[in-house]
């Protein structure tokens, strides 16, 4: 039994010691880039990363959002206004992020920006509703991680692409389990194609969070959004009954 305890706590201390070597030092000067930062998750890892020492560049979708950030963060934070679903919008961010590392390349990019979606059956969806997730959760992250893989292997980076875990669960129509499941196929591709050029790609798939929970009578009205717009054949296809129950 002793054996045993002082085993285990010997495989405690070695993990610990290797694990410690991983842990990233000299802070300073390296630059981190957070999509999604007006609030929720990226707000609070722009945060965090702010404090433990990392020059952060959170890009926020509204000019509110920034302001917000930047009051409560340190003077090395900066904040760029981002439209995922605008190439010009993602052009003018990438310009930003290159003028902040000065030379040095981008240490991460985390990619975490949600595009918002109409929750219901497939054939309630029109093209467009699917366009309103896809081009920012999967087209824009895509894009804007396309134009900053030069910076990204200048200083042999990494990309962290946040996904939740929901999305996963194919369980309602719509863009948003497309957007995560292809994030996921490119995620792993790009892992390994920048292996060569020493560029680490990691998903995080998280879980749910207070800050992101969807109101029930959000759900309803987008429903009932979707309801009216039907065309009387398909309403009647699925009868009356169908959306109250």
């Amino acid at each position: 039994l002793h054996i045993a305890v002082l085993a285990s706590i010997l495989s405690l201390i070695i993990y610990w010691i290797i694990r410690d070597r991983y842990r990233v030092r000299n802070l300073n000067g390296k630059h981190v880039f957070i999509t999604g930062c007006d609030t929720g998750l990226g707000n609070s890892l722009a945060k965090w990363l702010d404090k433990r020492g990392f020059c952060v560049i959170a890009a926020c979708a509204t000019e509110k959002g920034s302001q917000e950030l930047q009051c409560c963060s340190s003077l090395s934070l900066k904040t760029v206004n981002l439209n995922l679903a605008d190439s010009s919008s993602i052009a003018r961010a990438v310009v930003f992020v290159t003028e902040q590392t000065a030379g040095k390349g981008l240490f991460g990019l985390v990619s975490n920006a949600e595009g918002s979606a109409p929750v219901g059956p497939t054939d309630w969806l029109r093209i467009e509703d699917f366009h309103s997730v896809l081009d920012v959760s999967l087209l824009g992250l895509i894009e804007i991680t396309l134009k900053l893989l030069p910076l990204l292997k200048k200083a042999e980076g990494r990309v962290v692409n946040l996904i939740n875990a929901k999305g996963l669960m194919a369980f309602v129509g719509g863009g948003y389990s497309l957007s995560k499941w292809g994030m996921e196929a490119f995620s792993d591709t790009l892992r390994i194609e920048m292996r060569h050029f020493g560029v680490k790609v990691s998903i995080v798939e998280h879980g749910f969070f207070k800050a992101e929970e969807v109101k029930s009578e959000i759900i309803e009205k987008n429903l009932f959004k979707l309801w009216n717009r039907l065309t009387p054949e398909i309403r009647d296809s699925y009868g009356g009954k169908y959306l109250v129950e």
